[in-house]
């Protein structure tokens, strides 16, 4: 059974830092595609970043050179950095996995994180 498990979310003021944490269990997390997803308040989920099993990065426009999307194989964890954050990157964020970068464009997962919160506000 996939588990995923996201952590490092909270409070920051704008122009500020945080690093979210997303640990994986039930997968062969080596082989899969892993994203990082957020969902504001009334709006739709939106991919943030993924990372392919070959270190294939995408990013959002609205994130491109303030968050970083990195993995850690052998301890089943993918990071998100996310630098120079704004009111607008307010938002409950999730982790996905997937069997590639191109399953995850079509909608196809194997599994969701339960999602973690992060406020960016003065």
């Amino acid at each position: 059974q996939v588990h995923l498990v996201e952590s490092g979310g909270g409070l920051v003021q704008p122009g500020g830092s945080l690093r979210l944490s997303c640990a994986a269990s039930g997968i062969f997390f080596s082989r899969n595609a892993m994203g990082w997803y957020r969902q504001a308040s009334g709006k739709q989920r939106e991919l943030v970043a993924a990372i392919s099993n070959g270190y294939m990065k995408n990013y959002a426009d609205s994130v491109k050179g303030r968050f970083t999307i990195s993995r850690d194989n052998g301890k089943a964890t993918v990071y998100l950095q996310m630098n120079s954050l704004k009111p607008e990157d307010t938002a409950v964020y999730y982790c996905a996995t997937s069997p590639s970068l191109a399953a995850m464009g079509r909608g196809q997962y194997d599994g969701w994180g339960q999602g973690t919160q992060v406020t960016v506000s003065s």
